[in-house]
């Protein structure tokens, strides 16, 4: 069992590879991503990719819709866990963020399985009636969870001299075009997380707002295919990583989307498109 611990927080404002870019899964399951006549793609257990830190590598494992645990050190933090995905090996929990309030973003259960007695569990502010959804009862489940407004941003130390810590930024992540559902702007956060100098943007569930287009000198980027369809679609959420201009995006949160022409869009470009399955077979 992990050893449980408190992190240090300091709440504060936010300032503000080769021939291919292009990184693919597995055969079978490329398969179920780009072509639609693939019949039955396994269900593989989830891999985790690396990205070079200061200090040793970041490890990034991928599980189902928006849902990523990023490892540091020894530093665990998962992002939206759902518990439609394959946890049997995820690890506990130091820091849970919380970008949105629906059931595929915030899941009580789940958290409750992957927090310790030290974990410090972010969520954003309560939603308005109109888009609830039953996520102001989810909210209440997580009992001990610190609110993050948009604009906010946090420090936690991780070791008590101060050596290592890591710094987590609340962006706004909302809707720009009107539809059902809508993402109103306050009720959801987007983060930026630094760790061993390694600025890393999950984005939840937005459009290429001016917030977003306001962000500078990311590494890494989870970029959505928003819902429902007509908001974000592959060719804009291309466009707007073209403007983050990351070194690696993965793009996540498509569902239906098809996430070749988003590929296509940054293909042979700086950027490197890491392509990873989010919906695996049941």
């Amino acid at each position: 069992m992990p050893r449980p611990r408190t992190l240090a927080r300091t709440w504060r404002s936010p300032t503000p590879t080769g021939p291919s870019n292009v990184t693919l899964p597995p055969k079978p399951l490329l398969c179920a991503l780009l072509v639609a006549a693939c019949a039955q793609p396994p269900t593989l257990p989830a891999q985790a990719d690396s990205f070079p830190a200061a200090d040793g590598e970041i490890l990034i494992t991928h599980f189902v819709g928006a849902s990523v645990q990023l490892e540091y050190l020894d530093l665990v933090i998962h992002v939206d866990p759902w518990g439609r995905g394959d946890y049997a090996d995820a690890k506990s929990a130091d820091v849970i963020l919380i970008t949105d309030t629906p059931a595929d973003h915030l899941d009580p259960e789940l958290i409750s399985q992957l927090r310790t007695s030290g974990t410090t569990v972010i969520v954003p502010a309560d939603p308005e009636d109109a888009r609830d959804e039953g996520g102001a009862e989810r909210l209440r489940q997580v009992v001990g969870a610190d609110v993050m407004n948009n604009g906010e941003s946090v420090e936690l130390d991780v070791q008590p001299d101060g050596t290592f810590d890591i710094t987590i930024e609340a962006v706004a992540m909302y809707d720009l075009i009107p539809g059902a559902p809508f993402h109103a702007r306050g009720e959801g956060n987007g983060y930026i997380v630094t760790l061993g100098g390694v600025r890393i943007y999950l984005s939840g569930v937005t459009e290429c707002t001016p917030e977003v287009q306001a962000i500078r000198d990311v590494d890494i980027a989870f970029m959505p295919m928003n819902l429902p369809n007509g908001r974000m679609p592959p060719a804009a959420a291309a466009e707007c990583v073209k403007g983050l201009d990351p070194k690696v995006v993965y793009p996540y949160h498509y569902r239906e989307q098809p996430i070749d022409v988003f590929v296509d869009a940054l293909r042979g470009g700086p950027i490197e498109v890491r392509v990873r399955d989010w919906y695996p077979a049941n």
